[in-house]
């Protein structure tokens, strides 16, 4: 089978600066033998035009916005990509300022066919650190851009010094991404390769993948005036010392996508399995959409957590974390242990948590 291309996607509000990124990646080279494929609202296509090299790897499509009503058109373009010989090395795709990017990881993450020949590297989303602070306050669209994304570029830094404002406002919003500013020499060094899987060692890197040092230092909502864009976000982590039956993780996803699928902005996590705890098990999610879980031959190092990188949307940080405990067997005070709940003579009978 062939080995899966790696897709990220480029996504930013209006004015962010995509293009300008594009532009430098470009030029940089550090788009050599990559498939980029830009998408422009509206008639005329005034970001293809300022793209100053354009040859056969950039693919545009102008029929309408990409998160909403060309995700066909969009299975097409990638499975000519995935069928071109040679194959690209990577896919990068833009979207516009406006879209959502849900649809469109879930056209990679949720096709039958694409979720086997493309993997999800990334979503890298720019912010203005001239109007990041105003765009986040008006516009809801910007708050879910910032909180699915593997990395946040700050751009226009060279114009307006970045606010710890702005920083703080970032990392409580997603604060398992890691934020990355391009001056006047942009540095491309950390912007691809966030994904799960490792090209230098040809390894799953699950700790970069989770980013784990912001999980090490969790944040901790301060008592303060936020936006009511940003009150609807929650980040958190679910980490469990017990190993999880294979059956009782299917159980938590399903309830969890099917009970709150819409309010999934992302989860990563990796799960120590009751079955097989030498060989962990990783899940990635983006809402109601669950790539199949994948079993790594070893833990990457001698943390044997589990660990979920929760970021919602709506839904309640407390009610997220009493089902994982229910069903994983974490104790908590003044809520019924798993022998309880298996003994308790009001149970439907012959109805146990596995």
């Amino acid at each position: 089978m062939k080995t899966p291309i790696p897709v990220s996607l480029i996504t930013g509000f209006l004015g962010s600066g995509k293009t300008t990124l594009l532009n430098d990646l470009l030029n940089s080279g550090e788009l050599k033998d990559t498939a980029l494929i830009i998408n422009e609202f509206g008639d005329v296509s005034i970001d293809h035009l300022l793209v100053e090299t354009a040859d056969e790897g950039i693919v545009e499509l102008s029929d309408g916005c990409l998160c909403c009503t060309i995700r066909g058109d969009l299975i097409d373009t990638l499975t000519r990509l995935i069928n071109r010989q040679p194959r690209p090395a990577r896919i990068v795709i833009e979207t516009t300022g406006l879209a959502d990017p849900a649809p469109i990881l879930h056209a990679i993450m949720g096709h039958p066919v694409m979720s086997d020949l493309l993997r999800l590297d990334g979503v890298i989303t720019l912010v203005d650190a001239v109007n990041g602070n105003r765009t986040l306050d008006d516009h809801e669209e910007a708050i879910k851009q910032v909180a699915v994304a593997d990395r946040l570029v700050i751009t226009k830094s060279d114009i307006q010094e970045l606010s710890s404002q702005l920083t703080s406002r970032l990392e409580r919003l997603n604060p398992s991404a890691r934020i990355i500013g391009i001056g006047d020499k942009p540095d491309f060094s950390n912007l691809f390769d966030c994904g799960l899987y490792n090209p230098d060692t040809k390894t799953a890197d699950v700790n970069r993948w989770l980013n784990d040092e912001a999980q090490k230092h969790p944040h901790h909502h301060h008592h303060e005036d936020v936006n009511r864009h940003d009150a609807r976000i929650r980040a958190f982590t679910l980490i469990s010392e017990n190993s999880v039956g294979a059956a009782t993780l299917a159980s938590f996803t399903d309830l969890l996508r099917s009970a709150h699928g819409p309010n999934l902005l992302r989860v990563k996590g990796i799960i120590r399995i009751k079955e097989d705890p030498e060989r962990p098990v990783v899940i990635h999610g983006v809402q109601q959409i669950f790539h199949p879980p994948a079993t790594l031959p070893l833990w990457p190092d001698d943390d044997r957590r589990t660990r979920l990188v929760m970021i919602t949307k709506d839904l309640s940080q407390e009610l997220v974390e009493k089902l994982f405990d229910a069903f994983v067997g974490n104790s908590r005070v003044d809520t019924p242990d798993r022998q309880a709940l298996d003994e308790n003579p009001l149970a439907v009978p012959g109805v146990k948590f596995r």
